[in-house]
């Protein structure tokens, strides 16, 4: 799932994938839906975690 995208995502990757504006990928990630790590001002986001969240949203 989701092979053409790297290990480690943006959030321009994440809206992407997920079909969702800036604002609603930001809130996923500051509400800890997806976990991200912050690296300055920039998020990054392991692939895995975007998975792990569809998985449980399918559920």
């Amino acid at each position: 799932m989701f092979h053409e995208y790297g290990d480690i995502l943006t959030v321009d990757d994440l809206m992407e994938m997920l079909q969702l504006g800036r604002n609603s990928v930001y809130r996923l990630l500051k509400d800890g839906h997806i976990k991200s790590i912050k690296m300055g001002r920039i998020h990054r986001i392991p692939r895995d975690q975007v998975i792990d969240y569809i998985i449980q949203k399918c559920k």
